[in-house]
């Protein structure tokens, strides 16, 4: 299918499908266990109605705003994402280039494919750095510094992930837990010529660490038995706002108390996460926390909200209920497994002009005129 041709991300995510293994697609649509919450974040959205303003002039539009004291083009950041190189060939440089010419945030994930370094040298725009925390944290804070070095201006602390959530998709593949692929997912990659031709020819390799572990320690194994830190707390996170100087969010905050405590510990701004429905199935979805952490620290520090965003419609009512920005994920992902860079522009494509109609039919002329008396709850 032509990528012009799609007409929202669902047409996008279908022709992802088609394009890559079973696994890969998995890997990029699934959630934990039985997906209760990766399917209650899309419900999040959906539980939510507008009541528009009519005889407004909206003649005059303009969708450009400020996310963390920066400019950005659509209240949007392309999220991280880990092995965006298994949906297209060094994926995480064809997302960055895609998110810089969109004149939009990007954030990079620890495990991306393609190194800090190069991604800043070649794509630019405004890059922010997801970070996991290890239990070796001298590896943690090298990666940190070399973020600042390379010119990174915001670091997310990833605040979700204590254990791995149970992701049977993946389980089943053999992607997960040490990419040992089963004999039928093997049999799949080879109706997949194209897809084995461009991208399996990229081994996947988790360059940000291998720089760190030096020789002799493979990254993989690395993050299978050391990526998760269970005993990540609050005296770590004012740690890691000591070490980095630009700004600073946390991510996976799901309780107003936590919003305001990360305030408090120096945090610039907070992402109300449930890790795409990827980690604690069962948990509430950003959408859902969004009142309450509004009530308890809207005007002392960002919001941002990720999980569940398909329509510019979406995007629209994150902000009416007291978001900056959303964080982007499976939308853009799609978008590059159907067609790299160009896929993921159709996407931002398709979900700036959903908003930019969106904000006119409620009687809106720039994401600020987004207020809660514009949403209902059915």
């Amino acid at each position: 299918m032509d990528l012009k041709k799609a007409l929202s991300i669902e047409d996008l995510r279908v022709i992802a499908r088609k394009r890559v293994p079973r696994f890969v697609f998995d890997y990029v649509a699934g959630g934990s266990e039985d997906e209760v919450t990766l399917q209650g974040n899309r419900e999040s959205f959906e539980r939510l109605r507008f009541r528009p303003r009519t005889l407004v002039d909206v003649s005059q539009r303009s969708l450009h705003t400020t996310i963390l004291g920066g400019p950005s083009r659509l209240p949007v950041i392309a999220g991280p994402v880990g092995l965006l190189g298994l949906s297209w060939r060094h994926g995480d440089m064809e997302m960055a280039h895609a998110a810089a010419a969109a004149g939009v945030p990007y954030g990079v994930s620890t495990v991306s494919m393609d190194s800090l370094e190069d991604i800043a040298r070649e794509a630019g725009g405004r890059l922010w750095f997801q970070c996991y925390v290890f239990r070796e944290r001298a590896i943690t804070e090298a990666l940190i510094r070399r973020a600042a070095a390379a010119g990174y201006e915001t670091l997310i602390i990833t605040s979700d992930f204590p254990v791995a959530g149970k992701r049977e998709r993946d389980l089943r593949s053999g992607l997960l837990p040490a990419n040992q692929l089963t004999l039928r997912t093997k049999l799949d990659i080879l109706l997949h010529p194209r897809w084995l031709a461009s991208v399996a020819t990229q081994r996947p390799r988790f360059v940000n660490l291998e720089r760190e572990l030096g020789a002799g320690r493979d990254a993989a194994s690395f993050l299978t038995s050391n990526m998760f830190d269970p005993a990540l707390d609050w005296d770590d996170f004012r740690r890691f706002r000591d070490l980095w100087k630009g700004k600073l969010l946390l991510k996976g905050v799901l309780r107003a108390e936590d919003a305001a405590r990360a305030v408090a510990c120096g945090a610039d701004g907070v992402v109300l996460s449930n890790h795409g429905g990827r980690q604690l199935d069962g948990a509430i979805s950003g959408m859902d926390a969004l009142p309450e952490v509004v009530r308890e620290i809207r005007g002392r520090a960002s919001i941002i909200v990720d999980g569940g965003v398909r329509r510019g419609s979406d995007i629209a009512k994150a902000l009416a209920c007291g978001a900056e920005a959303v964080i982007l994920g499976r939308a853009v992902n799609y978008g590059l497994a159907a067609g790299g860079a160009a896929g993921v522009t159709r996407a931002l494509d398709i979900l700036r002009d959903e908003f930019d109609r969106t904000l006119a039919l409620n009687g809106c002329c720039r994401p600020a005129d987004l207020s809660p008396d514009l949403i209902t709850t059915v």
